[in-house]
């Protein structure tokens, strides 16, 4: 009878009194009991991992586009085009992610609905913060966080600063380019014609300027992607709820359909029409 294999035989640490276990680096009791379904409805368990995870791939995905932001104001646009390339890959998880819930039927989201009383992702703090930090500003989009004031605060205080965009027009304007400077901070970009104008000539000639091309093309990515997150978004909840109202007031499909005209790089977009 062949011996069952024992890793600890090779080394392996098998006893983990008074040391790291897996569990502990990544608190794993505190993120495996975070779930709390408020019915007994099977699939509600599902509601709240799906956006549970969804979190914490927008956790990473600020995470990395800040650093880019930091990388690309200090010109080290490198390690930028890493960080960016790779929350192009994390929106990419959270797109396979709606294929999971789109496993809910209508009538098994209807048992635990009521249970989310005025809850929604229309509420999701990192989320409005990725748009702000990417340059999409709309102010009309914090009351939903008021009860928290130190969520405000932190959105507010981004509002302050220069977006994901506006650094990387500052490289442009470094490579000889004249370009407008950025009126108010918090307000979302608009398509400019020398800004338009400025990657014209950098697709036009992408060997002399071989870096911003690729910086741009990395914000494409990036945009294609998340395009793509709000199209499955929509598509998820038109075959579950339909047209209803979302349960945070919104018109439902319809707003979701409003947000997928939300261009984050104009620029980017309107100037491939003219090449």
């Amino acid at each position: 009878m062949t011996k069952a294999y024992d890793p600890a035989g090779e080394g392996a640490q098998m006893s983990f009194q008074g040391r790291m276990s897996y569990g502990d680096y990544l608190g794993l009791d505190q993120i495996l009991s975070a779930q709390h379904p408020r019915s007994q409805a099977h699939d509600e368990m599902l509601f709240i991992i799906q956006h549970q995870t969804a979190e914490l791939w927008m956790k990473l995905a600020l995470h990395e586009i800040s650093a880019a932001r930091d990388n690309i104001a200090a010109g080290n646009l490198r390690p930028a085009f890493k960080m960016l390339t790779r929350v192009a890959r994390i929106m990419e998880q959270l797109n396979s992610a709606w294929d999971v819930l789109r496993t809910m039927t209508p009538s098994e989201y209807t048992e635990f609905r009521e249970s989310l009383g005025q809850s929604s992702g229309f509420q999701s703090y990192q989320y409005r913060m990725i748009e702000f930090v990417a340059g999409n500003r709309n102010t009309a989009m914090l009351p939903p966080h008021a009860h928290r004031p130190d969520l405000v605060e932190s959105l507010k205080a981004e509002l302050t600063r220069p977006s994901l965009y506006d650094v990387v027009l500052d490289r442009v304007r470094d490579a000889g380019f004249d370009l407008p400077e950025r009126g108010q901070r918090d307000q979302p970009h608009q398509s400019d014609p020398a800004v338009n104008a400025a990657w014209a000539a950098i697709y036009d000639n992408p060997e002399q300027y071989w870096e911003l091309y690729e910086l741009a093309e990395k914000l494409v990515d990036f945009e294609d992607y998340f395009r793509r997150w709000r199209f499955n978004h929509v598509t998820t909840v038109e075959r579950v709820i339909g047209f209803k109202r979302g349960s945070g007031g919104t018109s439902g499909v319809s707003y979701l359909r409003r947000m997928l005209d939300v261009v984050l790089f104009p620029d980017l977009w309107e100037m491939r029409t003219k090449l």
